[in-house]
């Protein structure tokens, strides 16, 4: 019974959770399909532009973790002002690291030829990382008043604003990659444009609720912008940074591999980006369940009901487990028809659905080593699991992959096995400390 009562109770905060992820990865699939017409070129363009991107993105996504556990620390030992502090330095932490992304990002923009890409696919993506860059200002500042939000248990209003901002993307897309209504046809970078447009309205909606939110009145900054403060801050870092190094090493690994790509061509490059896009949707549903498992670790935590921890822990193993199988069987089934819907392009259909099988495989452990480290992060457990991360994929998975990929002459496939190696070292490494932490919780500080 405490199974199934926890079950539901992480379900009822996931639900929303999953489903807002899967509307944010929509902004992702919107691009993809509808760059995917303009040609092989601009999807390679588009590849690039996204394995670069990533990277500081998920860093910054990282970083911001840190105001879920806060948050929920707090609501949990019901400490309103602790709360309130957390959303106003997160948000100014969003801010400022967006900031910093971008002016960064710009000097990366001058130098995409070293990267070792075909010329022509280097030459079409400069402009379009310095938009989509630009985007990540109010991305980053939109998720950390999310998380504030869904560690207080209200999830559903930031996911309708969100969905909003994925249909209002949608709608600017095929205005301006086609040129419709009067707009110029700018492609690719139409795309870069509807993007940051989007994620603004975001961000303003995000504000707007908040301020007006009767119920969060207490849990909400009466004064957003004052000075920081600075404690608050490192304490945000302190959970925040290694984190954040946790999911870079997963995510550094899987930009690294498309990089990697652009030595086996351009149609490599464009199954590979189609793969990752469909991969990346599928694991919105772990992560969003993740996410509630955080929050849930976290409140109970700081409420002192420790004994609920592994109850919490089981649940959660045995949720993703059941949507592990269900992404599994899609993608073995399904995989040439989900190819086929982003190219009419048959080389680079059938390579993705190659591609695809291998998704399938990893689906249940990579759902498994995201949820034990998202758990231990709601018990402030970020440093070894960051070191367990960086061993997974950069000694073992990556190291595979280009075993297999040159070694073997594997390819593009060899470099999918070596990440599906890594993600399910993860799993063998983070499921075991989550057990024997969540067992002796109340000896952490």
């Amino acid at each position: 019974m405490s199974l199934w009562r926890e079950s539901r109770l992480t379900l009822r905060l996931a639900l929303p959770l999953m489903i807002g992820q899967l509307s944010q990865m929509l902004l992702g699939v919107a691009d993809t399909v509808m760059v995917g017409h303009l040609g092989v070129t601009e999807l390679a363009a588009l590849t690039f532009a996204s394995s670069l991107f990533h990277l500081p993105f998920v860093f910054g996504i990282g970083v911001l973790t840190a105001v879920s556990v806060f948050t929920s620390n707090s609501r949990g030992a019901d400490d309103a002002p602790a709360a309130r502090a957390g959303c106003r330095n997160g948000l100014i932490l969003a801010t400022s690291l967006g900031m910093c992304l971008f002016a960064l990002s710009w000097i990366v923009s001058n130098h995409l030829g070293s990267f070792g890409q075909p010329p022509e696919v280097a030459a079409r993506t400069t402009l379009y990382f310095r938009i989509l860059m630009a985007s990540v200002i109010p991305a980053l500042a939109s998720i950390a008043l999310k998380n504030h939000a869904d560690a207080l248990n209200r999830p559903w209003p930031p996911f309708w604003i969100f969905l909003g901002g994925v249909m209002l993307n949608i709608g600017l897309n095929w205005i301006m990659i086609y040129g419709k209504l009067g707009c110029p046809e700018l492609g690719l970078e139409g795309a870069a444009w509807a993007t940051l447009i989007a994620r603004a309205a975001i961000l303003a909606a995000m504000l707007v609720w908040l301020r007006r939110a009767a119920d969060l009145r207490d849990w909400v900054p009466h004064r957003w912008w004052r000075m920081p403060d600075f404690a608050k801050i490192r304490s945000l870092l302190g959970i925040g940074l290694p984190a954040s190094a946790q999911m870079m090493f997963e995510v550094s690994a899987f930009s690294l591999a498309g990089l990697i790509m652009g030595r086996f061509g351009p149609v490599s490059m464009a199954a590979h980006q189609i793969a990752i896009t469909l991969a990346a949707t599928a694991f919105m549903i772990p992560l969003g369940l993740s996410m509630a498992l955080t929050v849930r670790f976290g409140e109970a935590h700081g409420a002192g009901e420790n004994e609920r921890l592994r109850p919490i822990a089981i649940s959660g193993w045995l949720m993703v487990t059941c949507f592990g199988l269900l992404g599994a069987s899609c993608f073995l089934v399904f995989g040439d028809w989900m190819a086929s819907a982003f190219t009419r392009d048959a080389e680079v259909i059938r390579l993705t659905a190659s591609l695809l099988v291998i998704v399938g495989v990893f689906q249940i452990f990579d759902g498994l080593q995201v949820g034990s480290s998202a758990m231990l992060r709601g018990l402030h457990d970020v440093r070894m699991p960051a070191l367990m991360s960086f061993v997974s994929y950069w000694l073992c998975g990556l190291p595979v992959g280009a075993g297999l990929a040159f070694g073997l002459g594997l390819g593009a496939r060899g470099v999918w096995w070596g990440l599906a190696a890594g993600l399910f070292v993860a799993c063998l490494t983070l499921g075991p400390r989550l057990w024997n932490r969540s067992g002796r919780a109340k000896s952490i500080p």
